[in-house]
């Protein structure tokens, strides 16, 4: 099973002394998603709503500390996944529906993935 949650990340680079142009990049960062059912495994729930990021200011955050630059953006992409991962997820929300709030697999994984979902 493998998947990611894919995010294009908007980051500036400070520097002393110097000029850069341009200061600022984007680059495309892959979350390794969380084995269904295990720790953290929830994260589209808490940090996605309807393809798009719930909280910016807080992925911003958490994506300073991992890349250790400043971040200016963060826009989800896509929960990158191959058929195994997308069945264990599907299983592990359809055994905990309570949690998201909703009557159907379909519609949490749309409800906080929109249509972002590519399988390889």
């Amino acid at each position: 099973m493998d998947a990611a949650y894919v995010f294009r990340v908007r980051f500036r680079l400070d520097p002393r002394g110097v000029r850069l142009d341009p200061a600022e990049f984007e680059t495309v960062l892959r979350k390794p998603a969380p084995e269904p059912g295990s720790e953290g495994w929830r994260f589209f729930r808490d940090a996605l709503w309807r393809g798009e990021v719930a909280d910016e200011a807080h992925l911003r955050d958490r994506f300073e500390d991992v890349l250790g630059v400043t971040v200016t953006g963060v826009a989800f992409s896509e929960l990158e996944t191959d058929e195994a991962y997308l069945d264990a997820l599907d299983a592990a929300i359809e055994a905990d529906l309570d949690a998201f709030n909703a009557d159907s697999v379909r519609e949490v994984r749309h409800k906080y993935l929109g249509s972002s979902v590519r399988v390889e």
